[in-house]
């Protein structure tokens, strides 16, 4: 069995950052981990959110344990004693929000200010920069709805990943695909480094 590495990660521009991962409803869910367990190497503290159609696709347990912190799924942390996960507080505490995957339904829902989960409530009260990697089948990309959705949330200052063309969950090929975990990686230590 091979000894333990006492080798630090390399220091990055996310070193120290605070990344809220909103993890939305689409098969590309399961790239979730990932990506978490590549910004926790990166350094960065990681706080998760999941969506409750998320959960279908990933588990709870499977990114509290690469983010070594408990996932949050909804409002209420304990009901019976009206204990909640405040939205207003997650937002400030952030240096940034990625959502990733970002399906269609979570981006309409943003683009159009409705708020009818922890997810939407935190991007409505987040100061940082917001990122967003879209995932979802070629036809619902290319819908003028969609496209629209991702034109408005660009002119509100978020900054969308492209969504490269490749093998879909459907067998089709075209764009929708959710722009890959180091991809990702990439592109938000190219933004810190600015």
């Amino acid at each position: 069995m091979p000894e333990p590495s006492n080798e630090k990660p390399a220091t990055t521009a996310l070193a120290g950052r605070r990344i809220l991962l909103g993890v939305s409803g689409s098969i590309a869910a399961y790239k979730a981990a990932p990506l978490t367990r590549l910004l926790v190497k990166a350094s960065a503290e990681v706080q998760v959110i999941l969506t409750e159609a998320a959960t279908a696709f990933v588990t709870p347990l499977t990114l509290g344990t690469l983010s070594k912190k408990p996932v949050l799924t909804g409002f209420l942390r304990d009901a019976a004693a009206g204990e909640w996960h405040n939205h207003v507080e997650l937002g400030l505490w952030a240096d940034a929000l990625l959502i990733a995957p970002a399906s269609a339904n979570t981006i309409g829902q943003l683009a159009n200010g409705l708020c009818p989960n922890l997810l939407c409530a935190v991007y409505l009260s987040a100061r940082c920069p917001v990122f967003l990697a879209p995932a979802m089948d070629l036809d619902m990309f290319a819908h003028p709805a969609v496209t629209q959705n991702l034109a408005r949330l660009r002119s509100f200052g978020n900054h969308i990943f492209d969504s490269p063309s490749g093998e879909l969950a459907s067998g089709l090929i075209g764009h929708g695909r959710m722009l890959e975990p180091e991809d990702i990686v990439d592109e938000l230590v190219h933004f810190f480094e600015k």
